[in-house]
């Protein structure tokens, strides 16, 4: 029997099927949205607005780094990604399977959430379940 995932961050919530998902909060006044839980909205100032949500799977790149120093142990170098999500959120994490160049990265390309194991990132993660992004299949065909 395997072990049942660890999530890597608090907005990582793993289904009654062992799929993780995105956490994120609504707010029912002006419909923010925002990464995990929040008690108020930081867009309106509403208190105790905030409802729970399932976050997009699918996204578009906002802004990206390219990352060549990093701490020890740490594969270098790598994409770190900004994503605006379908249905609302903005998240941050690392672009999966493309090359560490900015001709092939272009502002708007369409990208999907997938979970890995997060030794994929950082080696002492390893048996925490995180969240990266990879180039949406037929990308070209917006």
């Amino acid at each position: 029997m395997s072990e049942t995932p660890r999530p890597a961050a608090t907005f990582i919530r793993i289904g009654e099927d062992g799929r993780p998902w995105l956490y994120g909060s609504r707010c029912s006044v002006c419909d923010a949205v925002f990464i995990g839980a929040r008690e108020h909205c930081g867009r309106c100032g509403q208190r105790s607005t905030m409802g729970a949500v399932r976050l997009g799977e699918r996204g578009r790149l906002h802004s990206f780094t390219i990352v060549s120093r990093s701490y020890p142990g740490i594969r270098v170098p790598f994409v770190s990604a900004i994503v605006d999500l379908e249905g609302g959120g903005v998240i941050k994490g690392n672009l999966l399977e493309v090359p560490p160049d900015p001709v092939g990265l272009p502002f708007g390309m369409p990208v999907r959430v997938v979970f890995r194991d997060a030794g994929e990132a950082n080696p002492e993660a390893a048996g925490h379940v995180a969240h990266f992004f990879v180039p949406l299949e037929g990308r070209n065909d917006d």
